[in-house]
């Protein structure tokens, strides 16, 4: 299976439709880069979408894995032949994914076990290290659908900060005695999560097609986020509401999100 030759098949078959790259993407509801890298050979179609794909481009699946138009009666031979190689890079994909996933868990596993083994050297009781211990075990959480799922586990990791940060808050600030850790923290998530999930519907909302544009508007939501958030931090904590690291930011922000529109509208 040769992913040079598959990647012009796909270039000839959509051209032939009258499909830009973008109108295929959206079809498939992917990024136009994921097109881009199948027709230059950098990467296949996942499995799940390899069938939506033929179905659009005109196809069958043995045409798309044999990267050119095949004969009847050699069908059903490279069909068998074709979903073994698919089947066993999927799996080996898979069997990668969860190495990986396992490696981590193992590596935040043994900094838990570290933090309470030196705990109990030390004061002979655990103490301070459930400090964290819940931070490790709340990182592992967000992040081990990504690990797991990849770009598919960021919606998944986003719902599960959604779920434990406030309980998180809550427990780190009877650990630590403070109550302002509770009320504070949980202002300013609660302002960052509203944040994260406009963003998620911004780009849903936006699709592949203008993608600069949910960029720009992203920039844009980050620095009003930022002010709203440094004007609670100001009346809570008697902190200046702008500070020049604060304004740094923002100009950055700014150039990003004037630089993301320019680039749609050239596109």
């Amino acid at each position: 299976m040769n992913q040079i030759e598959i990647g012009k098949y796909i270039a000839e078959c959509r051209k032939a439709k009258k499909l830009t790259q973008a109108q295929l993407a959206e079809k498939l509801n992917i990024t136009d880069r994921a097109v881009s890298k199948w027709e230059t050979g950098k990467s296949m179609p996942d499995s799940s979408i390899m069938l939506p794909l033929c179905e659009i481009l005109g196809i069958s699946a043995n045409e798309l894995l044999s990267g050119k138009a095949v004969a009847a009666q050699d069908c059903e031979e490279k069909t068998e032949e074709h979903l073994i190689v698919r089947k066993r890079k999927e799996e080996k994909k898979q069997n990668k994914k969860r190495t990986i996933g396992s490696l981590y868990s193992g590596i935040l596993l043994t900094g838990i076990l570290v933090c309470l083994i030196c705990n109990l050297a030390i004061s002979g009781r655990i103490t301070w290290a459930w400090i964290p211990v819940s931070s490790i075990a709340l990182a592992w959480v967000i992040s081990f659908p990504v690990f797991l799922l990849g770009k598919r586990g960021l919606l998944l990791g986003l719902q599960s900060l959604s779920i434990f940060i406030i309980p998180y808050l809550f427990l780190l600030s009877r650990l630590t005695e403070t109550k302002e850790v509770f009320s504070i923290g949980t202002a300013a998530s609660v302002i960052f999560l509203l944040f994260l999930w406009s963003a998620v519907a911004v780009f849903q909302r936006m699709g592949t097609e203008r993608k600069g544009i949910a960029f720009g508007i992203t920039f844009l939501s980050a620095i009003l986020c930022l002010l709203i958030t440094n004007g609670m931090l100001s009346k809570m904590i008697a902190e200046p509401f702008l500070d020049q690291w604060d304004v740094l930011v923002i100009f950055f922000l700014l150039a990003a999100a004037l630089f993301s529109f320019t680039r749609a509208m050239v596109r």
